[in-house]
């Protein structure tokens, strides 16, 4: 190897070094690829690849989609009460739930959330390493409890997942007079 390809390679890991940790180590070949072009740099993506694999340092690749919906197919389904106008001009008129996983490094976990769609205060939530029903009850609850028990009338509006259809769920609705609307299967948060 030449002293000028030396330099060059030299060069190169220190770039490389510089794009990976300024990514709090997020960025992978093609990201930092594309960043050296930018700056004016030949370089191909194989060669930073190579590069960053010989200094052992990798980026980061997301984790693919999971759904959290599971319909229970014998479930009977409450009307859409909403009808996509989520923010009816009042606090505590529409409540909206969804689970969502969360990662860690032990595992899993999972979050349910009870947002106000007026104001988009979330009211209530619960996280766990599972997403039963009490997962929800416990977040239903949470949000009863910051509105001092005052949420009669309320629409609660969610997906289809079991987890809202099942008969506890129903029966914490029906405890505290919140009103429960469904909509489509995996979709209850599409507002902006």
């Amino acid at each position: 190897m030449s002293q000028h390809h030396t330099q060059r390679r030299r060069d190169l890991e220190v770039k490389i070094l510089a794009h990976h940790r300024a990514s709090r180590g997020t960025y992978g070949s093609p990201r930092i690829t594309a960043d050296l072009h930018d700056e004016g740099e030949r370089v191909s993506a194989n060669t930073v690849a190579k590069i960053m694999a010989e200094l052992g340092i990798e980026g980061i690749s997301p984790r693919a989609f999971k759904t959290t919906t599971v319909v229970d197919p014998a479930a009977s389904f409450p009307p859409d009460l909403v009808g996509r106008r989520f923010d009816q001009g009042r606090c505590d008129a529409v409540w909206s739930s969804d689970i969502t996983y969360l990662i860690c490094g032990e595992g899993d976990m999972f979050l349910c959330a009870i947002r106000d769609e007026h104001s988009r205060r979330a009211l209530g939530w619960a996280v766990d390493d599972h997403m039963r029903t009490e997962l929800v009850t416990c977040a239903v609850e949470r949000a009863v409890f910051v509105r001092a028990g005052r949420c009669a009338g309320v629409i609660l509006h969610s997906d289809r997942g079991s987890q809202y259809t099942a008969h506890d769920m129903a029966a914490a609705c029906a405890a505290h007079g919140l009103r429960r609307s469904m909509g489509a299967t995996g979709i209850c948060l599409l507002t902006g």
